[in-house]
């Protein structure tokens, strides 16, 4: 049986609390873990938008499962800490008024689209639904979306407002990532995207529609650079269905032309759910897609699975 760090409590995976860093500090003296090295095999493990309004069964976009997939995450942590040479966890980092949220449309009464409503290019050109703010550019948005995308704009309840508890992530999660820091004198990398009103963000590597000159408006060279250059990356988070999703395509987009590549990238099939909608299963679209993706050259695996070194 592993023996997981002294401060480790799963029963407090979901709950708000503050993580004790002198016990953290403590754990990770004890553990006893070499430093990072650049000679040691590279392992990037990539967090995606684990924070509490997703996580949290009282989140406001709770995504069922996610307790699960938080409490799955910290323990591959603990157990792979003396593999995982970084960490980099990805923060869904919203604004009030965003293109996807209910203020930014109303319908010809001034009501608020309820969240879960899809608004298409023809509802928008009809009339049914008529944007608040940015009215040209809103236009031009869905007719984008629908045709360079290939989906339609979702409204989404308010979730991961920047300053808020909901923003933040898990707390359990946040300790084994602090300690996985200090174990090992490495500085994880904590990435922000999704501030940009004018589009969705759900993939990590670039938003839905590009907005020329805004700073998270087109893609992230960087951050595709520094996981290029990783010996194995592997990937969990929220929602397998989305932001998962779509950053596993970007993904597959950038390096399935490199031989190779794509066999660098581990998806834990079991630290990973779909959002659940009134209407659409976007569970089997996601099974689907990361099943075409596999053909392609993409791990799967299951969390207590040995990393394939």
């Amino acid at each position: 049986m592993t023996e997981y760090p002294s401060f480790y409590d799963p029963e407090r995976i979901g709950a708000l609390f503050t993580p004790d860093m002198a016990e953290i500090e403590q754990a990770a003296i004890q553990a006893g873990l070499p430093p990072v090295s650049p000679d040691e095999p590279q392992v990037h493990l990539l967090l995606v938008d684990m924070q509490v309004d997703f996580c949290h069964e009282q989140g406001s976009l709770y995504v069922p499962g996610a307790l699960g997939d938080v409490r799955r995450v910290i323990e591959f942590i603990f157990r792979n800490a003396a593999v995982i040479s970084q960490i980099t966890c990805s923060l869904d980092s919203h604004l009030p008024n965003q293109i996807f949220s209910p203020v930014w449309w109303a319908d010809a009464e001034g009501r608020h689209p309820a969240p879960f409503t899809i608004i298409t290019a023809a509802d928008v050109e009809a009339g049914r639904w008529r944007p608040l703010s940015e009215p040209e550019w809103s236009r031009y948005y869905v007719r984008e979306l629908e045709a360079e995308a290939k989906k339609q704009l979702t409204i989404w309840p308010y979730h991961t407002l920047i300053g808020s508890n909901g923003h933040t992530l898990d707390g359990e999660l946040w300790s084994a990532v602090a300690w996985h820091s200090l174990a090992r004198r490495v500085a994880p990398h904590w990435m922000i995207k999704g501030s940009e009103p004018r589009t969705e963000h759900y993939s990590i590597i670039q938003p839905e529609i590009h907005v020329p000159g805004s700073p998270q408006g087109g893609k992230n060279q960087a951050l595709l650079d520094t996981l290029a250059a990783a010996d194995l990356v592997v990937i969990a988070g929220e929602a397998s269905s989305h932001c998962v999703l779509e950053t596993v395509e970007d993904l597959v987009n950038e390096f399935s032309g490199q031989p190779g590549m794509l066999e660098k990238f581990l998806v834990l099939q079991d630290c990973t759910s779909p959002v659940a909608h009134p209407e659409i299963d976007f569970g089997a679209l996601a099974e689907q897609r990361f099943a075409e993706f596999a053909r392609q050259g993409l791990r799967l695996a299951n969390s207590t699975d040995p990393l394939p070194l």
